[in-house]
């Protein structure tokens, strides 16, 4: 383990992030699993997919 990471743990077991910080993050992972458990239903909004058979759009050169 990189002694970076070991001194950023140190850190955060000193002095913990606030329970609003965890409320927030906590908040976003379950947003996130909530739109991914949607998408695998098939039940998400067409805006909201990503089209897997997508192609980069080609680009002419100017005259």
């Amino acid at each position: 383990m990189n002694p970076i990471h070991l001194l950023r743990m140190a850190r955060i077991a000193r002095h913990p992030p606030s329970r609003n910080r965890v409320l927030l993050v906590a908040a976003v992972v379950v947003i996130c699993l909530a739109l991914a458990g949607l998408e695998r239903l098939g039940l998400a909004p067409g805006g909201a997919l990503v089209d897997p058979g997508g192609t980069v759009p080609k680009v002419r050169p100017l005259p």
